[in-house]
């Protein structure tokens, strides 16, 4: 099997052209199943979530009995929620993370077990009014079909990682009406890497599910921004101010997230079904005081967008929320922190537009405008992905005439995350997740299995102006072909390497990562 794999890879680097002409084909196929999938797993949402605003009314003029009902239901929905994640771990969390994993040679999910048990897991938990987002578990629910049709067909493992990027991408821009945030997100976050043949396939895929989306839901934007004003240059200074207070919260998120873990290390919380049990009936208490904090947070921006709310309002809001997705996004069950994470920005940028406005600083009529960078700030902050954060949040809120305050915002918050020294929110929740798979050998890939991956070489990086001959390659390492532009070169040790080329590397798993930082680092 393992000879038959590098065969298939060996053919399709001998006709590249051909090679990119199919992953374009396949592009559109997964962009089709994706948008169907993503597509469907919206509107389930969206039926549940009326549901349940239709319930909590109706106990809130009926009998105390009920109540007792609803909150056995909720339990219920714990113990189902403990039995999907026992079944399959890979589907509990955000998504994000184990398709960045699997990307990288790390895990190996079964593609079917990981589709049925998501879509299950986030229709209930999300439902039943955790604040969790849907845009993760859409990125892993449209790499799941990319690697059912690679299974399907017998493709390779690294045309596979080129699907699966593809996939991801068509997921988050189903979910969000946004194919170009789905396709740098995909390249900027989970590929690291801009070429073609990455991006033509993952292209097709975001446009192609867009359309699905569009057919299904329409084409307005996720978010009602309407008639957002131009800010005059004299406040840009005070995007600055935003993005940099934005990123100090964006690096308190981060650490938050990663550490409630710590809570549910408790006594009380032996397993799955208790954790999620507890965060089940606060959403159920919340429901009754404080309903704008569940689900993923639609609505509530929606609301901020049109109208004004008080200074203490807008921070109980802020507060119940980050209180709450932490809560629920630590209990483990399926479901992602995207979209809540925006609403939490947006409540921010609210928070601390009003407070330019109190003090005089900023115009009332600009108010809304920092609702708006914020989330690109925020999402810059937490993520360390500027570029998507400025796209997705322009092409969310319809506001194209934006972006450069948008990239202000976004790299504001930036460098102030960079300075607070906490890492990217994927990359560490991928790196707590390989040490807990590790340590129970759940679906982790053994360290001898052996793929071709494509890498690009950075400017100043350890590769850059070497000779083949001159690079300490790690063990088990084989450079098998190099592309410059649209030139082929079969490499040996006299070959000069630079900056810009796409090395195909056979290596260990172990390894692939270290031969990343060789073409990255300095």
């Amino acid at each position: 099997m393992e000879s038959k794999q590098r065969l298939n890879t060996y053919r399709n680097l001998n006709n590249w052209h051909n090679f990119r002409l199919r992953l374009f084909g396949e592009g559109i196929i997964v962009g089709l199943f994706a948008g169907v999938i993503v597509g469907f797993f919206r509107y389930a949402l969206n039926f549940v979530e009326v549901q349940r605003g239709a319930i909590y009314r109706y106990m809130a003029s009926s009998d105390w009995i009920i109540t007792v009902l609803w909150f056995g239901i909720l339990l219920l929905t714990a113990a189902i929620l403990h039995f999907l994640v026992a079944y399959e771990p890979l589907s509990a969390g955000s998504g994000i993370p184990q398709v960045k994993g699997a990307i990288l040679g790390f895990f190996k999910m079964r593609w079917f077990h990981v589709l049925w048990t998501k879509l299950a897991g986030d229709i209930l938990g999300i439902g039943a009014g955790l604040s969790l987002g849907r845009e993760g578990p859409s990125i892993q629910l449209g790499a799941m079909a990319a690697q059912g049709l690679s299974r399907l067909l017998g493709r390779s493992r690294m045309e596979e990682r080129y699907l699966l990027t593809s996939g991801a991408s068509a997921g988050l821009a189903a979910a969000f009406n946004a194919p170009l945030a789905g396709v740098i997100f995909s390249l900027e976050e989970l590929h690291h890497n801009f070429s073609a043949v990455v991006l033509l396939p993952a292209m097709a895929a975001a446009l192609t599910a867009t359309a699905v989306s569009q057919l299904i839901f329409g084409s307005a934007t996720i978010f009602n921004f309407l008639d957002l004003p131009a800010l005059p240059l004299q406040y840009f200074g005070l995007i600055i101010i935003l993005g940099l207070i934005l990123g100090v919260f964006g690096a308190l998120f981060n650490y938050s997230l990663i550490n409630v873990s710590k809570f549910y290390q408790l006594p009380f919380f032996k397993n799955t079904f208790s954790r999620a049990g507890f965060a089940l009936i606060l959403a159920g208490i919340l429901g009754f005081y404080l309903p704008e904090v569940l689900g993923g947070g639609n609505e509530l921006i929606d609301t901020i967008a049109k109208k004004h709310f008080p200074l203490t309002i807008i921070a109980i809001f802020l507060c119940g929320k980050f209180i709450f997705t932490m809560l629920s996004y630590g209990s483990g069950v399926p479901g992602g922190f995207f979209l809540p994470m925006l609403v939490i920005g947006a409540l921010a940028g609210n928070l601390v537009g009003t407070f330019m406005v109190g003090l005089g600083l900023l115009n009332p009529y600009f108010h809304q405008n920092m609702v708006v960078f914020a989330m690109a700030a925020f999402f810059a902050a937490s993520v360390r992905a500027p570029i998507t954060g400025t796209i997705l949040v322009m092409e969310m809120t319809g506001s194209f005439e934006h972006l450069f305050p948008l990239v202000i915002a976004s790299i504001s918050a930036y460098l102030a995350a960079e300075v607070c020294k906490t890492e990217p929110i994927y990359d560490r929740l991928l790196q707590r997740s390989l040490d807990g798979m590790n340590k129970q050998n759940i679906n982790y890939v053994p360290d001898k299995t052996r793929n071709v991956i494509e890498i690009s070489i950075c400017s100043g990086c350890a590769l850059d102006g070497k000779l083949v001959k001159n690079i300490d390659w790690p063990e088990h390492t084989l450079l098998v072909d190099i592309k410059r532009g649209e030139n082929d070169i079969v490499p040996n040790g006299e070959t000069l390497l630079l900056a810009g080329d796409f090395l195909y590397v056979l290596t260990d798993n172990a390894n692939a990562e270290n031969v990343r930082k060789l073409a990255e680092e300095n």
